[in-house]
């Protein structure tokens, strides 16, 4: 009787502790509330479009600029997005041709991310990305820039200790098996959203009548934008019109020589469209924080504002398709300076010093 009493406990034991243990799920205890976030956009500003699956949230936010300093989306964990898009150079990276993980050259410089939440008509200087979701998937899956896949990157993500309840805060997501790429460039989307003008450049409080400009900065801003029949027009205002200072459109500026649409080394746009009348054409970037983005075109090839007020002085490069209005402009030397003087009334400190898109680590 003892011994059959002895071998049921035994039994019973064995089988209270081997028995597969429920599976346990602690992102269910973590709220998913998620804040609405608004987005403030200066006077004059374009109406700011959130794709509707993707609103902004305080979560998404936060998660997003996580994402977009955190070296965790390269292949050995030694950069990031911010590695080439840095705040003291108005999110690009100060260099004429960006460096990769491998130590590799890309072949364009870094565009500036201020005001990018604007950029409608694609991204990067071809456009090939349609929208901001669409440009954050790609420089992961770059063998040239963070040479990584997206597969791994998600592993990292689901064994990092905080960023699955993150992901849940941002997105409601129920198990870590829910963690995707998608939600990981919606989140970075949100954030770089964030990086955008503050209205305070001495050209916005200009407009507004809280300052003045000087004489100097009164004849460039003139030539600029072609105010007056006293001064020339510098044809600056056709492709870098107010208030973004960009079309954020396509155009070949004459920066490269080129006997046929085929000689182009980098042809531009037209790798996205096919089209030949797009080679050699590149997308306008903004001028804002003009005074920290050098080297400068989509080369890095002009390191100075001189050196590039001087090329479209002379009317630029010979080529097929070159846009219409590059053409020779004749300003004095003083003029030239004062053209370069109302270009630093654009600088806007305040929107890359802005702590809520600064670096969280």
């Amino acid at each position: 009787m003892g011994r059959t009493i002895y071998l049921w406990l035994l039994i019973t034991i064995v089988f209270t502790y081997c028995k597969p243990k429920e599976d346990v799920n602690p992102l269910l205890d973590i709220p998913y509330n998620p804040t609405s976030y608004q987005i403030v956009v200066p006077p004059r500003f374009p109406i700011l479009e959130i794709p509707t699956d993707n609103p902004t949230t305080v979560e998404g936010i936060d998660l997003g600029r996580r994402l977009f300093y955190d070296p965790i989306l390269s292949k050995d964990s030694s950069m990031s997005c911010s590695s080439c898009h840095l705040s003291e150079f108005s999110f690009t990276d100060g260099k004429a041709k960006s460096l990769g993980v491998d130590g590799l050259s890309g072949k364009r410089s870094s565009m500036s991310l201020l005001d990018v939440a604007f950029s409608y008509k694609g991204l990067f200087w071809d456009g090939r990305a349609k929208n901001m979701e669409e440009q954050a998937l790609m420089p992961v899956m770059d063998p040239v820039e963070l040479h990584e896949t997206w597969p791994n990157v998600v592993e990292k993500f689901k064994r990092h200790k905080d960023y699955p309840t993150l992901f849940r805060k941002a997105f409601g997501i129920k198990s870590i098996d829910q963690i995707t790429e998608k939600l990981a460039t919606k989140a970075i989307a949100q954030f770089e959203r964030l990086i955008i003008s503050s209205g305070k450049s001495k050209y916005d409080r200009f407009l507004r009548g809280e300052v003045l400009l000087d004489d100097d900065e009164l004849d460039g801003f003139d030539m600029f934008f072609n105010n007056t029949f006293s001064l020339p027009d510098a044809q600056c205002g056709h492709c870098h019109n107010a208030p973004l200072f960009t079309t954020n459109d396509y155009f070949n500026n004459g920066l490269t020589s080129a006997a046929t649409l085929n000689d182009f080394v980098d042809k531009g746009r037209g790798i996205v469209t096919g089209i030949a009348l797009d080679n050699g054409k590149f997308r306008v970037p903004t001028l804002r924080n003009i005074v920290f983005t050098a080297p400068y075109m989509h080369d890095g090839s002009i390191l100075t504002l001189e050196e590039v007020v001087e090329h479209y002085s002379r009317g630029g490069h010979p080529s097929i398709n070159k846009d219409p209005l590059i053409t020779q402009v004749v300003l004095t030397s003083r003029q030239k300076q004062q053209l370069i003087k109302f270009l630093h009334t654009l600088t806007d400190t305040a929107a890359i010093n802005n702590p809520a898109i600064q670096n969280p680590f």
